[in-house]
């Protein structure tokens, strides 16, 4: 009986056993080390993420050092804006430092070059005589600083200026209404003044226009017209010698007077009221006896028109009683009558002047009436400012 011949593996030269439970390196991987899987796929990943710190940190440093030199230019703006509202302040002797806004940026290379791209100037409540202008806005572009910037600033020259004057109606009500008038928009280059005025005891109306007008290269003033008092429903009464001045009865009032055969007969009872009427003497008589032919007279829409265009100011003063039989009272009517034009007129009048500049000039172009108030279009050429 054979006995099975069992056969025994030796191991090649050169090459080590393998440890137990691991499979033996065949081919030519024997002899090299054992490398991890995934190996070289890590290692190239470490490479790429090794340079974005470096990157990042780069970008922080260049916005940091953005931030810096922003918040620093920006500072300067403020600081500059502050300084130059306090020298204007005390330059043109203002009640408050006017608002500074220097446009351009970055502002620290304009102030080493010796020039600033715009400046914008806010000036408020400006006093011009009877009035204080509400707002003075002026834009100034290619300024250039006379001196050593930013240290020894000892001026600026403005080749051009461009503003904006407002007087607004809301002040002109504070100022020349005081409560009691009020202004508005009339129209093109009109301003419209309606109010009441106390005259002997009595409130009375007011309405007037002003026409405003450029006075001279730097001013602007108004002519009042068209005053007028209305005294009730009664009557109207307008300073002046023209046609259209003095007393006059309205149309409601005249309506009324003519249904009342009293008052009436007072009117036609004057012989100065029935000859601007056009009647003649023997109508008049006729109309006085007879109530048919007064209403007849009396009722025609001719009649009507004619009383209200009859000046009753001269026969006012010479007959007093009539005024009273029309419901007027005398000393009201006294008191009209002194009440003149100019004085009337100088309560809604006004005027204002820019002031004249040291070197270059400064002038009003165009005034226009707003809704909101007064617009003067201002214009500067050759501005110094300081030394």
């Amino acid at each position: 009986m054979r006995t099975p011949h069992t056969k025994t593996h030796r191991p090649l030269q050169g090459r080590p056993p393998a440890e137990d439970g691991a499979p033996a390196a065949h081919g030519d991987d024997a002899g090299r080390p054992r490398t991890p899987p995934g190996h070289r796929r890590r290692g190239r990943r470490r490479n790429r993420a090794t340079g974005l710190p470096t990157v990042t940190k780069a970008l922080v440093w260049v916005l940091t050092l953005g931030c810096l030199v922003t918040l620093a230019d920006r500072w300067a703006v403020l600081y500059a804006e502050r300084q130059a509202a306090e020298r204007l302040k005390d330059h043109l002797h203002l009640a408050a430092a006017p608002e500074v806004r220097i446009g351009g940026f970055p502002f620290l290379t304009q102030l080493a070059a010796g020039r600033l791209d715009s400046v914008r100037i806010t000036v408020p409540d400006v006093p011009a005589r009877r009035v204080a202008l509400t707002q003075v806005t002026a834009t100034a572009h290619g300024i250039r600083i006379r001196g050593d910037a930013p240290t020894a600033v000892r001026g600026a020259l403005v080749p051009q200026v461009q503003g904006d004057v407002l007087l607004s109606f809301a002040d002109m009500n504070r100022q020349l209404g005081a409560s009691e008038v009020s202004f508005s928009a009339g129209g093109p280059g009109r301003v419209r003044a309606r109010g009441a005025l106390r005259v002997a005891g009595h409130d009375v109306r007011v309405r007037a226009d002003a026409r405003v007008r450029r006075d001279g290269q730097r001013g602007i003033a108004t002519a009042v017209d068209g005053i007028r008092l209305d005294i009730g429903d009664l009557a109207t009464y307008r300073p002046g010698t023209g046609p259209s001045e003095g007393l006059h009865l309205t149309r409601a009032s005249a309506r009324r007077i003519t249904r009342e055969a009293g008052k009436i007969k007072a009117l036609l009872g004057v012989p100065e009221i029935a000859r601007r009427l056009g009647v003649p003497d023997g109508t008049v008589r006729a109309a006085l006896r007879d109530e048919d032919r007064l209403h007849r007279l009396t009722g025609a829409p001719r009649f009507l028109r004619g009383l209200t265009g009859v000046n009753l100011v001269d026969t006012a003063l010479a007959h007093p009683a009539l005024l009273k039989r029309l419901g007027l009272d005398p000393s009201l009517f006294t008191a009209l009558t002194r009440l003149t034009r100019p004085r009337i007129a100088d309560r809604f009048a006004f005027s204002f002047q820019l002031p004249e500049p040291p070197s270059g000039s400064l002038r009003l172009r165009q005034v226009t009436v707003g809704r909101d108030g007064i617009h003067a279009d201002v214009r500067g050429t050759g501005l110094l400012l300081g030394g």
